[in-house]
């Protein structure tokens, strides 16, 4: 990142365009895109019960280039991923539901993960012991809502109205509860990958005046270090191979799909700011304003920033 969008200038792409875009597999082989897929593996799962209503299933990922956390929240039990659910050596039912490689719902005195007898559901394996993607048993349906979120501390946590990063986060888990399926991959890469020490430096360079796109230039990082392929093959593990991308970031779009296009995004879904929306909802602050304006006229973000007639 940045892949199409130069780090100071606008997208070359038209803004009121709904549509993913579109480009040859010979411009894409072209673009910083790594020719293959980090390693992951899900290490775990587990119902998550939440104040909004809907459960989400939390999935933790390992992968072979960092050390760090990364997480799939899904919404949908159906959705499975295929190394959590492989059959490992020695591997017993026990096992399985303890890591969350079961079908339905667990209740105390189940002993059974590959079998729900009370819903009447059956996951089945083939001799390498891969689960057997059934239509009955495992997500197969329409294209799934998917949201592609880095870790904001300041936005998430710390009521920051410096940033958009926790409204977007509350939305998209609002409209994936709202569809009954949707996956938020949750990447560890604070402060467009820089890293959350950094990121409070270039708040305060922001503060004597950046914007910032700037304020990551002069702390001599790059305007966005963001690497979007753990992402994508954290999505090919669930099997959610066509996908719709909650996103206004047409870079974010060729990034997610990569060079081999194994993740596909087959509709673009904008993330339009509440306050914009509504003027009794949203982020209001002049931080927040110049941030926007930021992504829109630098970072080449497919939005269109409201007029206001006073």
């Amino acid at each position: 990142m940045p892949i199409i969008s130069p780090s100071n200038t606008p997208s070359i792409l038209n803004t009121t365009d709904l549509s993913p875009p579109q480009i040859s597999q010979e411009l894409r082989n072209q673009l910083p895109l790594p020719d293959n897929l980090p390693i992951v593996n899900c290490l775990a799962r587990a119902r998550i019960p939440t104040t909004q209503g809907p459960e989400i299933f939390l999935h933790l990922y390992q992968n072979n280039i960092d050390n760090k956390e990364h997480l799939a929240i899904v919404f949908g039990e159906d959705v499975r991923s295929k190394t959590l659910y492989k059959v490992r050596p020695n591997d017993t039912q026990q096992d399985r539901m303890t890591r969350g490689a079961y079908i339905g719902k667990l209740h105390p005195g189940r002993l059974l993960a590959d079998k729900d007898e009370k819903l009447n559901l059956e996951l089945k394996f083939n001799e390498e012991g891969d689960l057997i993607r059934e239509s009955n048993t495992t997500y197969n349906g329409d294209p799934i809502l998917v949201r592609i979120h880095s870790e904001c501390y300041t936005g998430e946590t710390a009521w920051s109205a410096r940033c958009d990063c926790g409204e977007q986060f509350d939305e998209a888990g609002r409209l994936m509860g709202l569809q009954g399926h949707g996956c938020m991959v949750y990447l560890r890469q604070e402060g467009r990958g820089i890293g959350l020490g950094e990121k409070l430096k270039a708040y305060n360079l922001q503060d004597l005046g950046a914007d910032t796109v700037q304020a990551n230039l002069l702390l001599r990082h790059p305007a966005d270090a963001r690497d979007f392929s753990l992402a994508t093959a954290i999505l090919y593990d669930l099997g959610l191979e066509d996908i719709k991308l909650l996103t206004n970031n047409p870079d974010k779009i060729i990034a997610v799909e990569g060079k081999n296009r194994l993740v596909k995004v087959k509709e673009r879904v904008p993330m339009i700011p509440l306050a914009w929306k509504s003027n009794n909802g949203g982020i209001k602050s002049k931080e927040i304003e110049g941030y926007l304006s930021t992504k829109i006229e630098r970072m080449g973000h497919l939005l269109e920033k409201p007029i206001k007639i006073n």
